[in-house]
């Protein structure tokens, strides 16, 4: 369950409601104060594992790999996009001395993309609504496999019919991020659930989604 930037009453909340999840994806890449304040206020209520999503909002190297330490000793397991898109040179610096995983999220959108970024990530973050789909998305696996790179499945805020979608390649991901359906009120779709936090596919056919009778 991801939980974004916001004051520290609505984090320690969101952090509480969240506890069925196994995982904590956690938004950062503001300015030191606020990124080390929602990293506090999440551990003053919660010990479950963390990542990290930076947005690219690092922008100086010394200080990504300072941020990556201090986040490590405070749970935190993996770290998408700690700088910008294509500083490729920077990301790699950092992940050749990072304690934690490093993995490519905006730097990471087809599959042109994933031979650049060996050496610069440790892995890839694959989203279908940026790789185009499913057939996209098994390519990039072969690939990153063969470059000996670790995969991460991640979504956007979308209904359950594209996290379906995404659900299906989960067995060969190293970590999943797919909780976009959650985060939106309007979900026309039915399929992938999470009973006790863990991704659980349908047994329907194909992706195993369905109209929301709700919104017919």
């Amino acid at each position: 369950m991801t939980i974004g930037l916001d004051s520290e009453e609505v984090v320690r909340k969101k952090t509480l409601e969240a506890a069925r999840f196994n995982v904590l994806k956690v938004k950062l890449g503001m300015d030191e104060a606020k990124d080390k304040m929602m990293i506090n206020t999440i551990r003053s209520v919660s010990n479950t594992p963390i990542f990290v999503d930076a947005n690219q909002g690092w922008r100086e190297k010394n200080y990504a790999l300072e941020m990556i330490h201090w986040l490590k000793e405070r749970g935190v397991v993996m770290i998408e996009q700690p700088m910008p898109k294509l500083w490729l040179d920077e990301a790699a610096w950092v992940t050749e001395r990072s304690p934690l995983p490093v993995i490519a999220d905006e730097s990471c959108q087809r599959l042109s993309d994933v031979p650049k970024l060996k050496g610069a990530f440790d892995g890839i973050n694959i989203k279908l609504m940026k790789c185009t789909g499913l057939r996209e998305a098994r390519e990039m696996i072969s690939l990153a496999q063969s470059l000996r790179m670790r995969l991460m499945v991640g979504c956007m805020s979308e209904t359950s019919c594209g996290i379906s979608a995404a659900a299906q390649i989960t067995p060969k991901m190293e970590w999943a991020d797919l909780d976009g359906n959650m985060l939106i009120s309007n979900d026309v779709f039915n399929g992938m659930k999470f009973p006790d936090g863990i991704i659980t596919l349908s047994e329907k056919p194909g992706i195993g989604a369905e109209p929301n009778q709700e919104y017919k």
